[in-house]
């Protein structure tokens, strides 16, 4: 899914402007990442939270030379799912009516199935 697809859902399901879809949507994201870039986590009932983690410093090695580097401190990005959403992906999904798939029965004897 695309941020333009969010806007679209938007336009569909509220009745707003597509100019006004987009501002909505923009106005959240850059809510959200001014937030993170400040170390702050946000979490969003039924869907996660995402929470910055600090990385300290540490002496890397370079594997070609095996000289030693050191990498600075920094800040990561983690996502959690929350559990009503883990449960909803996890769920089965529904079965496809058998009709719609090819039985390997439909194939004539001596096909390949290369479709030539």
């Amino acid at each position: 899914m695309l941020k333009s697809d969010l806007i679209n859902i938007l336009v569909a399901k509220r009745g707003v402007t597509q100019k006004q879809a987009e501002a909505t949507i923009e106005t959240i994201f850059e809510s959200m990442k001014d937030a993170l870039c400040r170390g702050e986590n946000i979490e969003i009932r039924g869907l996660g939270a995402f929470h910055v983690k600090n990385y300290q410093g540490y002496q890397g090695r370079n594997p070609k030379t095996g000289q030693v580097i050191p990498v600075k401190p920094k800040r990561g990005l983690l996502f959690r799912t929350g559990k009503e959403l883990r449960d909803r992906v996890n769920r089965p999904a529904p079965q496809q009516a058998q009709s719609d798939l090819p039985s390997p029965e439909s194939k004539s004897p001596g096909s390949t199935g290369t479709g030539l």
